[in-house]
């Protein structure tokens, strides 16, 4: 007889986790992995005694769920999914409903909701942060797909999902198709901001000033009882608190300064290219990573290449204060940026998102969890249609404060050489979107110049375009591939 409430394919630290979420939530679930012994140990080892079903293959699986079957696939992004659901395909019947909850690019959950939908499935794609630990005790989990799937689901989720202090799960229905993996991926893409942020303020701590990881651990904590409140720099305080048990020395310091990515930061970046919105931070927090990889080429630099040979001789705990502040300011912008993205991707995708929900999805449960994101639900709850988090009352008034404190840091850091391209490429970002007039108008007239794109006028309507014959010998045929 079918008992299972949800059945979920791939028993990896992730999926085993929301496995025992679900079952401390009183729901059933029927797991099935392809190497099937990780089944029974699972079954054998932490779900002994919980209202969890394994099974050997996906018949087994499906016949052990209700109808409509709910089937969750957490595996490896890509072609694995695809796999998957082809072999799922010929034992499913309509209106039953797949569930994609790895970090899989949005353009192919677009592409397998619509495949689905013709075939009678219901598709849902769906982002879920958190790590390991909000997996098993609330992660934040952005659905989106086939709406019809959502009452289906909604149940389960949100019973799964962390909550607010108010007891809102930090889950919601964010849009069709590629809507959930979109807000997902721009979660991601804000978290290699923060984090590379957070490594920048460590490396100015460091560098600048010499303090020692435990002694930074303080600074750290005493800075997450206050505005800057999240788990990267909780869990940073600890980090740098960490003792190597074999050497004595600090963990960091033993820590090899290369660091991987799994794509979603890239995909960010990528799809912020296409759609023209400027996330500065966030890409080039992609490319430190980057940068960071070429760790041979840098020490072979470093013995050639030289900066600067200045020294800090300032007041070491008002330089402590600015680049709290600076922090800050870089991650309001980090942030706007990525709503600024998200803006844009509604309009080219066809999405209708709710911005402040998505806020609240993500004040607890994951990555980026922090105590500013009330604000930013706060703003788009005053003005649903707001350009930018810049402009709201709160982050203006925030940046206003911080912003001396900012420029002091990222001059310190360009005379001292040490690299912060994060904090200042969003003060970039915040100087070049306060500017009334930036220098693009010379950047149009070369295009002009050289490729006849026409440009715009000041003293004219926007929308009329011209062409100037700059060396006479241009005639006057202009190019219509301007696009303003």
């Amino acid at each position: 007889m079918s008992q299972a409430d949800i059945g979920l394919i791939g028993l990896a630290v992730m999926g085993e986790n929301l496995v025992l979420n679900m079952a401390n939530h009183g729901f059933t679930v029927a797991v099935y992995n392809r190497t099937t012994a990780r089944v029974d140990d699972f079954i054998g080892g932490r779900a002994q005694g919980k209202s969890i079903i394994g099974t050997h293959s996906p018949e087994e699986l499906l016949a052990q769920l209700k109808r409509p079957r709910r089937v969750m696939l957490m595996v490896q992004a890509g072609a694995a999914v695809d796999r998957v659901i082809e072999s799922l395909l010929p034992l499913l019947q309509e209106g039953d409903i797949l569930i994609d909850g790895g970090n899989s690019n949005f353009q192919d959950t677009v592409r397998r909701t619509r495949e689905l939908t013709a075939k009678g499935l219901l598709y849902i794609g769906t982002g879920v942060s958190g790590g390991e630990e909000g997996a098993l005790t609330g992660p934040s989990i952005m659905p989106g797909g086939n709406p019809a799937a959502w009452p289906h689901v909604k149940d389960i989720f949100q019973a799964i999902a962390a909550k607010v202090d108010d007891g809102s799960p930090c889950c919601d229905w964010v849009g069709e198709d590629g809507a959930g993996h979109y807000v997902k991926m721009v979660h991601n893409g804000i978290e290699y901001g923060d984090m590379q942020m957070i490594a920048e303020s460590y490396a100015l701590l460091r560098q600048v000033l010499g303090i020692e990881p435990q002694a930074m651990s303080e600074i750290f904590k005493n800075w997450n009882a206050g505005e800057l409140d999240s788990y990267l720099i909780e869990i940073t305080g600890d980090i740098l608190a960490k003792t190597d048990e074999e050497t004595g020395r600090p963990m960091v310091d033993l820590i090899l300064d290369t660091a991987g990515q799994k794509g979603t930061g890239k995909w960010t970046g990528i799809d912020s290219l296409q759609l023209g919105a400027p996330v500065t931070a966030i890409t080039e927090a992609v490319f430190a990573r980057a940068l960071s990889f070429l760790k041979d080429e840098r020490v072979a630099a470093a013995k050639v290449l030289k900066g600067p040979d200045a020294t800090f001789d300032g007041d070491r705990e008002a330089f402590v204060e600015d680049v709290r502040q600076a922090l800050y300011a870089a991650k309001i912008c980090s942030y706007a940026q990525g709503y600024q993205l998200l803006h844009l991707a509604a309009v080219e995708y066809g999405w209708d998102l709710n911005y402040g929900s998505i806020a609240l999805m993500w004040r607890g449960g994951c990555i980026i969890r922090a105590q500013f994101l009330g604000r930013i639900k706060e703003a788009f709850d005053a003005d649903p249609t707001l350009a930018n988090l810049l402009l709201a009352p709160y982050f203006s008034e925030q940046i206003e404060n911080a912003q001396a404190a900012w420029r002091r840091i990222v001059a310190t850091a360009v005379t001292l050489g040490v690299p912060v391209p994060t904090f200042s490429s969003a003060l970039a970002y915040y100087d070049g979107y306060r500017s009334e007039r930036l220098p693009a108008n010379l950047l149009q007239a070369q295009r002009d110049y050289f490729g006849a794109h026409t440009y715009e006028r000041i003293d004219k309507p926007r929308g009329e375009f011209f062409h100037t014959n700059w060396t006479g010998r241009g005639g006057t045929t202009a190019s219509t591939s301007y696009n303003a």
